[in-house]
Formats: C-alpha cells, structure tokens, sequence
C-alpha cells in the first residue's frame, strides 16, 4: 500500500472523555439542576440513543441534535423536568473543551512514525469543537483539522473527507482514513476510494478486515 496522507477521525479514535465527561460527572453536575441520576445507567442508555439517532437526511451538521441526544442519556439516568435540558446544554459544551479530553498513549508515537515516513496527517470529526483549539491544547503534529460545525456537513457525506484531503493536496485514492465507526469512517472513506482502517479497541469487531485493535498497529498496516 502506499499512501500520501493519513486522516484520523477524532473522539474514541485518539482521545477518549477525561473526567468532566464521565458517568460519575452527569451525576454531579446534574444535582445543580435539581437531578438525580444513576451514573450505571450511562453507557447502556448512551448506546441506546446512539442506536435511535435520527440525522439529517442531507447529513447537515445541527448543533440541536447532540443537546435532544444529551436529553435522551440523561432521562435515561433517572432525570426528569426541566433541568434535563439545562444539563444537556451544558454537558454538550463542556464536550467541545479540549481539555476535557485526554489522547490514547499510542497516539503521539504513531503520529511521530508515521511523521518520519513523510506522510500528511489531518483530522475530520464529526464535532462541534474548534479543532485548531484541540490540536494545540493536546500539541499535535498535524497538517489540517476539519469538524462538521466548521464545514457542515458531517461524516460520512464525502465532502468532509475531500475538504480535508484538499487541504493537504492529496488525491483520495492515494489516502488513507483511519476511524471507529463503520458508518461514518469507513463507510464515507470507502465510498471516496480512500484506503479505510477500523479502529476497534473493544474487540467488538474481531474479524473485520482492515481491523486495528490500537494505533500503534497502523504504520504496519500501511506497510511501513
């Protein structure tokens, strides 16, 4: 295989919540509303609501969206009235704070390798953050960053992936997106004849080919 640029997408592909995003923090900052909520109750409701997640049929990046699927978790940990939304507001800005995040330990060490090799690297999410504000606040050695509020439109419509790529000068076909969502990483990266790699940490996907259980297996994988 060889490539010219590695794109990246972003949240639980290189960096997962720190503490302010966790469980136990909708918890806390929801008995400032008037909540009680049952931390336990987080990651199956989350998975619940990500499952139910009605977007755009145009894949127009709304910033409404991620507060009704805030509301959707937070019900689904006990909560109920008015400070639903109040808490949904404010867990979805603090999700667009840098440093409410912290990287994956193979993240910077991959990004030096592949630097070595000469290849471009970016990042396309399908956040609300500012990206130039996470690239600097987590020092990363990258080449161009877009998000869906940024460009909106989000992943896996192909004009996200080609505005990044057309930063770097990269044809698709000589690039490569690395990403763990079936949907929107590799589905939106295959369709634009890019080279995909799932990243799947959990070993939810063992026998998907193109499978990475971490970055660090990612220079391998592109025969460097």
């Amino acid at each position: 295989m060889s490539v010219e640029a590695v794109l990246f997408d972003v949240d639980f592909t290189i960096c997962r919540p720190g503490p302010e995003l966790r469980p136990e923090a909708y918890a806390e900052r929801g008995r400032e509303f008037g909540l009680e909520l049952d931390p336990n109750l987080f990651e199956p409701t989350r998975r619940a609501a990500l499952a139910e997640l009605k977007r755009h049929s145009g894949l127009v990046h709304d910033d409404e969206l991620w507060i009704s699927f805030s509301e959707q978790i937070i019900c689904g940990m006990g909560g109920d009235g008015d400070g639903v939304r109040a808490l949904a507001e404010t867990m979805v800005l603090a999700w667009e704070r840098a440093e409410h995040f912290e990287l994956y330990d193979d993240v910077l060490p991959t990004l030096a390798e592949l630097r070595s090799h000469g290849l471009w690297l970016g990042l396309v999410s399908n956040t609300a953050r500012d990206l130039p504000d996470f690239v600097s606040h987590h020092r990363l050695d990258i080449d161009a960053a877009i998000g869906a509020r940024e460009h909106g439109k989000t992943k896996p419509d192909p004009s996200i992936f080609s505005a990044v790529l057309a930063e770097l000068g990269v044809e698709p076909a000589s690039a490569a997106m690395v990403g763990d969502s079936l949907e929107d990483d590799i589905g939106g990266a295959l369709a634009l004849g890019m080279s995909a790699f799932l990243v799947d940490r959990s070993g939810v996907y063992p026998d998907y080919p193109g499978r990475l259980g971490g970055l660090a297996e990612l220079p391998g994988a592109l025969g460097l």
